[in-house]
């Protein structure tokens, strides 16, 4: 263990800094709320502020160009708060603001806290609503609907202009519009000769859109027009939230969907043959849950070892029957003016039937890192 220096307490951003400790390969600071956290020489080598262009931004060398045996010849705290330590192999000092060592902190609770917690829900849902006007008018209103979307994977606007087009002004809030084989925008509504089942007037079952894409649409908007008199109704669940129930009651199931790529196939004979593979729930590198994929009306063939296919349906149907369980989801009326998003790597959507009146859509989609970067900045000046 580091030698503990006896150091005045600094007042930061997010934490105080009661000691500081170091050998030559690590610092080590214990906060005043108890928690210590280790950061390793040659990380603080990577991460020296003045190797960067403007605080938070771009590294102005590679990590290959860092010296050879880096070590920690001296930490203390300065007088102004900041933690100034000497590196071996470079010339000056370099100092770190306590707030931003306690932003990445290595230490297991700091990285925990880092990584994205969504919030799961199920049927008893209260529908994160927002209002058009607040929402495009004020920063506040527009982060606090860019949060709800972020965590929850699903967001109502109301109010919405009903002209034709305003789903692309939406998002221009926040991103921009993903340009797809349905264009810019498309209408989803009734016709008689469609390509697509969701140009029709019957129940579409619970599904993420466009899962034959390499990369998929992230994000989808929906804006009502025009309301169906009798049906019609929306169908919302969360996948990420039915994806760790199907973990906890059957981990055999969740592991195997986990492990095996299927393919989603889209054709318009002699125009369009959209293709990809990939696993109906995806986790990330820390086995966290990343994206799920499930569309009935897209899944291609199943391509598996004949002796797993009877395992891998009896898994796929389960899933399927809790990405359609009365608990598990949410049903709403749009009327004219609403708006939803939803995460299409993680909710998904549906409807039921309608046969009286027109319902009238317009769609489109967009990506993430928008919505993210635009939720982030607007919290950051708040």
């Amino acid at each position: 263990m580091p030698t503990a220096l006896a150091v005045p307490l600094a007042v930061a951003d997010t934490a105080r800094i009661a000691t500081l400790g170091h050998t030559a390969d690590r610092l080590t600071i214990r906060w005043s709320d108890g928690r210590e956290s280790p950061y390793p020489a040659i990380w603080l080598a990577d991460n020296r502020p003045d190797r960067r262009d403007r605080p938070e931004g771009q590294r102005l060398f590679d990590a290959i160009d860092l010296p050879d045996g880096i070590a920690i010849r001296t930490a203390v705290l300065a007088a102004d708060g900041t933690v100034e330590i000497d590196l071996a192999g470079f010339e000056t000092p370099a100092r770190f603001s306590a707030a931003w060592l306690r932003a990445h902190a290595l230490d297991p609770a700091s990285r925990t806290e880092r990584r994205r917690r969504p919030v799961l829900w199920d049927s008893s849902l209260a529908l994160p609503t927002d209002d058009y006007a607040a929402v495009a008018g004020d920063d506040a209103a527009r982060a606090a609907w860019l949060r709800r979307a972020y965590d929850h994977g699903f967001a109502l606007l109301r109010g919405v202009p009903t002209e034709p087009g305003t789903v692309c002004k939406v998002v221009e809030l926040f991103g921009f519009v993903r340009e797809t084989n349905y264009g810019r925008l498309f209408d989803v509504v009734a016709v008689d000769k469609p390509q697509n089942l969701a140009f029709t007037a019957i129940g579409l079952g619970n599904h993420t859109d466009n899962p034959y894409r390499d990369p998929v649409p992230q994000l989808q908007l929906l804006h009502c027009l025009e309301a169906a008199a009798e049906g019609g109704e929306s169908v919302v669940v969360d996948g990420f939230a039915a994806a760790e129930r199907l973990r906890r009651e059957a981990p055999d199931a969740f592991a195997l969907l986990t492990r095996r790529a299927v393919p989603f196939r889209y054709v318009e004979p002699g125009q369009i043959d959209l293709r990809s593979r990939a696993p109906l729930i995806e986790l990330d590198a820390e086995g966290e849950l990343a994206a799920v994929r499930y569309n009935n009306r897209s899944i291609a063939p199943l391509d598996l070892d004949p002796d797993e296919v009877e395992a891998f349906y009896d898994a796929y149907r389960r899933f399927g029957r809790l990405l359609h369980d009365p608990d598990l989801t949410v049903g709403f009326r749009l009327a004219p003016g609403d708006l939803f998003i939803v995460d299409n790597q993680r909710v998904l959507h549906g409807r039921r039937g309608f046969s009286a009146g027109r319902r009238w859509l317009q769609g489109c989609y967009t990506d993430k890192d928008g919505l993210t970067s635009t939720l982030f900045s607007l919290e950051a000046t708040r």
